[in-house]
């Protein structure tokens, strides 16, 4: 299998990385999708989802780290969390740092991620899931959101994008002004809502249509992003609030991290512009 090559869409058709592929490690088709897990000369493992990146290990703190510990340390308090989606694990992984944290209720829709990542890729989720703290549910976030009574001090969505020229994702329901309307009644003062929102340089339209979606349902939005090689080099994240917003520095803690530190913190609330 060695010297195979595997191509991913960035952009579609439109734009395109290749790597070397040195073993096919999983594959699985679900009642959702077809999951894949490959093993890369340059990423290491990588998992793909109906053919699309969403992960390696050369990078996958950086996604994980931005996407949790920049709003993470921006909640007064950070006890109870709600996941949607992040089967791999890598967000609760993160979350389950905090020793503050009391409680996390995941919903995932598909138990064959959970399955394939933590027997393939142990060490995205490094032993959250066995957390007391982790309350996993294998179920459809939309209508959970919905009839939820708990309330949270942030909520990650680590759902799939809706990827241009192609139609009929799973994720489809949870980029609707009526799911973040109801997670916006589940956020406790002060806290936040995030979601990743593609590569905002190569795909800026969609960082867009998530700035506007959060737009009509929170009074506080904003915009920040990671450097993710595997995703063509960056990766962007949208926030919505009631009361909350982004400081400017990073704040004092004893956690270390991999990728997170004063200046990729500060960098990931610059404006790119590349015309």
């Amino acid at each position: 299998m060695a010297g195979d090559n595997y191509t991913i869409p960035i952009r579609s058709d439109k734009l395109q990385m290749t790597f070397s592929v040195t073993e096919r490690v999983h594959t699985r088709q679900t009642d959702f999708q077809r999951i894949d897990i490959v093993d890369t000369d340059v990423y290491g493992k990588a998992l793909l989802l109906d053919g699309h990146i969403q992960l390696t290990e050369f990078d996958e703190k950086a996604y994980h780290e931005a996407l949790v510990q920049i709003p993470a340390f921006n909640v007064p308090q950070l006890e109870r969390a709600l996941v949607v989606g992040g089967g791999d694990g890598g967000v609760i992984r993160e979350l389950c740092r905090h020793k503050s944290l009391k409680q996390v209720d995941m919903v995932e829709i598909d138990k064959g991620v959970v399955e394939a990542c933590s027997e393939h890729m142990p060490s995205l989720n490094n032993g959250a899931f066995q957390d007391p703290r982790v309350n996993l549910l294998i179920q459809d976030a939309f209508p959970f959101v919905k009839n939820a009574t708990e309330k949270y001090d942030l909520i990650v969505v680590d759902s799939t994008d809706t990827y241009e020229d192609e139609e009929g994702e799973i994720s489809e329901m949870l980029w609707t002004e009526e799911f973040y309307g109801d997670l916006k009644n589940l956020l406790n003062p002060g806290g936040l809502v995030v979601t990743q929102a593609d590569n905002h340089v190569y795909c800026p339209y969609s960082a867009e249509s998530v700035m506007d979606l959060l737009g009509k349902v929170f009074p506080v939005t904003g915009f920040y992003f990671a450097l993710v090689p595997s995703f063509g080099g960056y990766s962007g994240f949208v926030y919505g609030s009631v009361d909350g917003g982004l400081k400017p520095a990073l704040p004092a803690s004893d956690l270390s991290f991999s990728y997170l530190n004063d200046l990729t913190y500060a960098l990931a609330q610059q404006e790119l512009r590349f015309s």
